[in-house]
């Protein structure tokens, strides 16, 4: 089964909340208003590559791993 690997730029994100409206299954807002990721391994994309694409700045990528 594929893996995935969640990396986040945190000082691109602009705190938009795409990802959290895309994905709020793993994305939420932190106290300063960034995007938190709540997994960085992932077992199936879910909701996350959407959350990947709507993202306005590139904040995101998710990679498959072996």
């Amino acid at each position: 089964m594929p893996k995935y690997k969640v990396i986040f730029h945190r000082d691109k994100c602009i705190g938009c909340g795409a990802c959290t409206a895309q994905c709020p299954e793993n994305w939420s807002l932190d106290k300063e208003g960034k995007a938190k990721p709540k997994k960085l391994e992932l077992t199936s994309l879910g909701c996350n590559k959407e959350a990947e694409e709507v993202c306005p700045v590139d904040a995101i990528e998710i990679k498959e791993v072996q």
